[in-house]
């Protein structure tokens, strides 16, 4: 972390979009170290929820050093952002492989620097994001990543680039033998279809998505542009498109509407400068190209099976923490004679 961003640097950083936990900036600038780049910042919850860990000195708990305590560099990380970074190096990259995961670069920053960003992009944020949180100034450091909405560095030449962000969620369905009766229904209904029932319910979206993971990783040709085409009706939060590094498809900060006559002609007048075809076949013709790319690359089989490492469901995985944290398992304790027989294993099992 050679280089540290001062107040002055502020300006060069503009609101690409930002999730729960992080704000995402481009640079608009000329220096050759941040073109290209993205920066990715923490962010902290208003109500003070958070404030206590984020002063701590040590990133993990004490049973989450426990946990990890193979890679000593992850539990001796006194940052979170610093030990995300470390997961990602030393866990998901090995997992994913290489070319699919950028674990990026730290960057020191000033406070005098997130307090100006703060000032910069507040007005192109979501109100409710706003209310929700702001830049964490309790950072020293901020993750530097590659802009993935552009060519490498940044360079365009006289081709226009464009590209698609995609969050695909889980892509199959628990069939673990520690699940349930009560939760039976997450081995028939995705994930993510439930979370849709629970944000219409809350009013956080109007309508559901007809998006379904399972036919995005489903492998059928027809069955992945079926679930393209669902997300680009839908995209929420879920599907955006850049050209050339702007936003032209999506939401910035929140949960884009749905994609209505106005909205979709605006996206495909978009798209002249780049696709040659007749008017109302341009997105069609995209959405085909964006199916074809995600077969061929071949990353969504390597999601696929790294969340399927996951045979145990979460209802296994909270019994095997009890006994790694050597605490009493307190979910056994409500349990009958009969319903303690499905967890007899994970409790004999072996795992330091």
């Amino acid at each position: 972390m050679e280089v540290i961003l001062q107040e002055k640097d502020a300006g060069k950083w503009v609101y690409r979009g930002e999730g729960a936990a992080n704000l995402v900036l481009a640079y608009s600038g000329s220096f050759p170290t941040f073109i290209g780049k993205v920066m990715r910042i923490r962010k902290a919850s208003r109500s003070g929820a958070n404030a206590m860990t984020m002063r701590s000195p040590s990133a993990l708990t004490a049973h989450e050093c426990l946990l990890w305590k193979d890679v000593h560099e992850f539990i001796s990380s006194p940052d979170s952002e610093i030990a995300s970074q470390i997961f990602v190096q030393h866990v998901m990259k090995p997992l994913l492989g290489s070319k699919y995961v950028d674990a990026g670069m730290l960057v020191g920053v000033t406070r005098e620097f997130l307090e100006s960003v703060e000032k910069n992009v507040i007005y192109q944020r979501p109100a409710w994001r706003v209310d929700n949180a702001r830049v964490d100034m309790h950072r020293d450091s901020v993750l530097l990543l590659s802009d993935h909405s552009l060519f490498t560095h940044g360079n365009l030449g006289s081709s226009p680039c464009i590209s698609v962000e995609i969050k695909p969620k889980c892509g199959f369905l628990p069939l673990s033998s520690y699940i349930s009766e009560e939760t039976a229904v997450k081995r028939t209904i995705t994930r993510f279809q439930m979370h849709q029932v629970l944000k219409l319910q809350q009013g956080e979206i109007s309508l559901l998505s007809e998006y379904n993971p399972l036919d995005l990783f489903s492998g059928s040709k027809e069955k992945t542009f079926k679930a393209i085409k669902n997300l680009f009706s839908s995209p929420q939060n879920n599907f955006r498109v850049f050209m050339n590094g702007s936003l032209i498809f999506g939401g910035l900060g929140g949960g884009a509407q749905n994609t209505n006559i106005c909205i979709a002609k605006a996206f495909e007048d978009a798209l002249k400068s780049v696709i040659r075809s007749d008017d109302g076949l341009r997105t069609e013709n995209l959405l085909t190209l964006v199916t074809e790319a995600v077969q061929k690359s071949g990353v969504l089989d390597q999601l696929l099976k790294v969340q399927k490492l996951d045979n145990v469901d979460i209802e296994g995985v909270i019994h095997a923490y009890y006994d790694i944290t050597h605490q009493q398992c307190m979910i056994c304790k409500h349990l009958s004679a009969e319903q303690l027989k499905r967890y007899t294993s994970l409790h004999s099992a072996s795992w330091m």
